[in-house]
């Protein structure tokens, strides 16, 4: 591939635009993800690609060239769909909840991959608030093999997953500004599509890309709007949740509207200690769950083959989170729970 002729090409194409084909979308980020571009070449085509629109096929291109070179894990023999998380945001004006999400999948016998970085550009990662949880980074692929199976909660570091795409992750912090690696990210998937991945968006433009390409590869996936750059649901005014499987699209939950709720006993510092004092907390039941994350959770039994009802779903998550302060009901009542539900 003609590196120079292509950075002139994106150069000299409009921001609307959609210059790559897939097919060039696909040998580009192969070469890139390989280490097959020069430096020089490659920061000023991920320069130049930063104002540009990516078209669906060029998506495609990207996906399918990270898809191809990232690792994979066995499936945990839990019975259930893993949940798999990529947490790259950090909390900067707001508590990073999605902890918490995690660890009530767990308790739910849920096995949940986190993956991120261990560092998220001045703001509070999720790998922090998870350390002071007592769940440390993997540092091989079978540590994390072995975390899923016994703990049922893992944080897996990109460099493991895909090392290509964390070479160009890390540009994005070194050049200053955003690169394609961000998008490619969100649908990591290492368990042979067996997992469902939580996909979070921070506008409707980016909703609706990540919706056409998820319609696109038929991946599982959970899709909504992040909150503090992470895809878990905004405690104050719960976001669209949608649920895409086979290339179907079936919304989960609608929006909310009206007026923004306040989350009970949240401290006043968002630090990583902070956080993880109130998630302790919340998982006692001495302060409630906010309810869009009871309404996620439910999204993610339900994705995740813990039950194939979405009233199931919705009540199982309602009678766990509820309950915590009078401990969890036991498998035998939560069945008891689904059969009311269903009937």
């Amino acid at each position: 591939m003609n590196f120079a002729h292509l950075i002139r090409q994106l150069a000299e194409a409009s921001p609307a635009d959609s210059p790559l084909t897939e097919e060039q979308s696909e040998r580009l980020f192969s070469a890139a993800l390989d280490g097959g571009i020069p430096d020089l070449e490659l920061g000023a085509l991920l320069t130049t690609l930063s104002g540009q629109h990516l078209s669906p096929g060029a998506l495609m291109g990207l996906h399918r060239a990270t898809s191809v070179r990232s690792f994979s894990l066995p499936t945990p023999r839990s019975g259930a769909r893993p949940i798999v998380i990529p947490a790259y945001g950090g909390a900067r004006t707001r508590h990073n909840l999605l902890p918490l999400l995690a660890l009530l999948l767990r308790r739910l016998e849920i096995p949940v991959l986190v993956h991120g970085t261990l560092e998220s550009s001045g703001g509070v990662a999720c790998a922090y608030i998870l350390r002071e949880l007592g769940v440390l980074p993997c540092a091989t692929l079978a540590q994390a093999e072995q975390a899923l199976e016994q703990h049922l909660l893992a944080f897996v570091p990109l460099a493991l997953l895909s090392p290509g795409l964390a070479n160009l992750l890390a540009l994005r912090t070194r050049l200053g500004i955003p690169n394609p690696a961000q998008l490619a990210i969100k649908l990591l998937e290492p368990f042979a599509g067996h997992g469902v991945a939580l996909i979070g968006a921070g506008s409707e433009e980016r909703v609706s890309q990540l919706a056409n390409l998820l319609v696109q590869t038929a991946q599982p996936a959970l899709l909504l709007r992040s909150c503090e750059g992470e895809p878990f649901a905004d405690p104050q005014q719960r976001p669209q949740i949608d649920w895409f499987e086979q290339g179907r699209r079936e919304t989960l939950f609608e929006a909310e509207v009206g007026s923004v709720k306040t989350v009970a006993g949240l401290p006043s510092s968002i630090d990583a200690h902070a956080t993880a004092g109130w998630i302790e907390r919340a998982m006692s039941g001495e302060v409630p769950i906010p309810h869009p994350l009871v309404n996620q959770l439910a999204c993610c039994l339900y994705a995740g083959a813990y039950t194939d009802d979405m009233n199931q779903a919705k009540a199982i998550a309602a009678v766990e989170t509820g309950s915590l302060s009078t401990g969890r009901p036991s498998r035998s009542a939560r069945a008891q729970i689904v059969h009311r539900a269903a009937t």
